[in-house]
């Protein structure tokens, strides 16, 4: 059994718990709930690569019981009280911890990060029970996309492990153009991902997502990439498999184009 692997847009905030926003989320929020149904059987424990947690070095979280992140603002008072009460799991951060070391890359450990909103957003739409461990893991703050494919190429294992590898960010995340200015180049960076990502093959996948920045709007649709970085740790461990698109809108967030990507 293996399990595929994620990229996913995760939203704005704390949308699901924002009544006002529920008709605009309807499409992500399908799929995500589709999510579970998807995969060959029902996880061990989630490793989660969040655009949210921006690291010098390498980290993983190591808590037996994570608390919560809520690494927002001015959003209502309620959405301060969500909770997640999912696992952590202190015996699959040592085996990242490992992986990562065969490949010369530090893992540095953190047992009291507790998970910001780009981890337990998505999963209490996926897994609303939480009852599945989850483990994040840090993108490293020069957001180099070489090292980050490679990091996602050494998690690879984890796959036969019964492990979700889940990447997650926003395939367009400008939110200075996160209105009708954003239409365009939204709608072209996302063509041009989903031509780096689903038709091409996965040596050609690797190469395009390497130069990135010369994509159609690329700067346009990351003016700081962030949340695109968790798609190369997604990609790399995605090795020889194809990707299928999980989610697409042309209207997110009103007028923005956005997608998701399954590999496997």
């Amino acid at each position: 059994m293996t399990m595929p692997v994620y990229f996913i847009s995760h939203g704005g905030g704390p949308w699901p718990w924002v009544a006002q926003w529920q008709a605009m989320y309807t499409a992500l929020r399908e799929s995500l709930q589709r999510l579970p149904d998807q995969l060959p059987a029902i996880p061990k424990a989630v490793l989660m690569v969040s655009a949210h947690w921006i690291t010098d070095d390498i980290t993983v979280s190591t808590g037996e019981q994570p608390g919560m992140l809520y690494d927002y603002s001015g959003f209502p008072e309620h959405t301060y009280q969500v909770q997640y009460p999912a696992p952590g799991d202190p015996v699959l951060a040592a085996r990242v911890q490992s992986l990562l070391q065969t490949g010369s890359i530090a893992v540095r450990q953190d047992a009291k990060r507790g998970f910001d909103h780009g981890a337990f957003v998505p999963m209490a739409v996926a897994f609303p029970a939480a009852d599945i461990p989850l483990v994040q893991l840090s993108i490293r703050k020069d957001f180099d996309p070489q090292f980050h494919l490679r990091l996602g190429q050494l998690l690879a294992p984890l796959r036969q492990e019964g492990v979700l590898i889940i990447g997650s960010g926003l395939s367009y995340h400008n939110l200075r153009l996160l209105d009708r200015r954003g239409a365009q180049p939204s709608a072209q960076f996302d063509a041009w991902l989903q031509h780096a990502v689903v038709d091409s093959s996965p040596q050609q996948r690797v190469q395009k997502l390497i130069q990135w920045e010369q994509a159609p709007s690329a700067r346009l649709a990351h003016a700081h990439e962030d949340h695109l970085i968790p798609l190369m740790v997604a990609a790399g461990a995605a090795q020889q498999d194809p990707a299928t698109l999980s989610y697409h809108e042309t209207h997110a967030f009103g007028s923005i184009t956005a997608s998701s990507f399954r590999f496997g």
